[in-house]
C-alpha cells in the first residue's frame, strides 16, 4: 500500500524538486510558464514557476526569470540524482491575462519552448496560451502532470469615468 500522498506547493519566482512518487508539486498560473522535468528511469523530477523570459541584471539565483529558473530547477534536479540526458518536461501556463498590454505570456512560452529545444530536453506536453488560468499539479517520479482551467480570467479595459464637475478620473 502507498503511503500518504503529499503535495507541495509553489508560487512566483519559486523551484522545487522531489523523489519517488508520494509527492506531487502543484501551482497556478497566469501569464507565468511552470516547467515539469523528469527523469522517470531516476523517479526525480521538478517545477519551476517563472514571471518573465530574463531579467537584465538580476541575480542569478532568482527564479523569476525563465533563464535562471531553468537552470536553477536543472542543477537542482542532477543534485537529487536525475540524469540531464534523459530529462523530460511538460509546459503550462503563458496566457494572455490582460487585454490591450504587451503579451507576456506568449514571450515567457516562446522563451521556454525555445530553452528547451536548445538544451535537447524532449518536451512531453504542453499547454500554452489562451486566456484561462490553470492549476497544475504535477508527479516528480512519473512525469505525469494534471491540468485544470480555472474560468474566464481576462481583463477587460474600460474606459475612465469621468466624475462631473470636479476633473478627477476614476479608475
Amino acid at each position: 500500500m502507498a503511503g500518504p500522498h503529499k503535495t507541495l506547493h509553489i508560487a512566483q519566482g519559486e523551484f522545487i524538486t522531489a523523489k519517488g512518487a508520494e509527492a506531487s508539486i502543484s501551482t497556478i498560473l497566469g501569464s507565468c510558464v511552470a516547467t515539469c522535468l523528469y527523469d522517470e528511469s531516476g523517479q526525480v523530477g521538478g517545477m519551476n514557476h517563472f514571471l518573465l523570459p530574463d531579467g537584465a541584471g538580476a541575480s542569478l539565483n532568482s527564479a523569476r526569470f525563465g533563464v535562471n529558473a531553468m537552470e536553477l530547477l536543472i542543477n537542482a534536479l542532477i543534485k537529487e540524482g536525475a540524469n540531464r540526458k534523459r530529462l523530460k518536461a511538460k509546459v503550462f501556463g503563458g496566457g494572455r491575462m490582460i487585454a490591450g498590454l504587451t503579451d507576456v505570456g506568449q514571450k515567457n512560452a516562446e522563451f521556454v519552448l525555445d530553452f528547451l529545444r536548445r538544451e535537447g530536453i524532449e518536451c512531453t506536453g504542453q499547454s500554452l496560451g489562451g486566456t484561462q488560468a490553470r492549476r497544475v499539479e504535477f508527479w516528480p517520479g512519473t512525469g505525469r502532470a494534471r491540468q485544470r482551467l480555472l474560468g474566464e480570467t481576462r481583463v477587460v479595459e474600460t474606459p475612465p469615468v469621468m466624475a462631473a464637475g470636479n476633473g478627477v478620473e476614476l479608475f
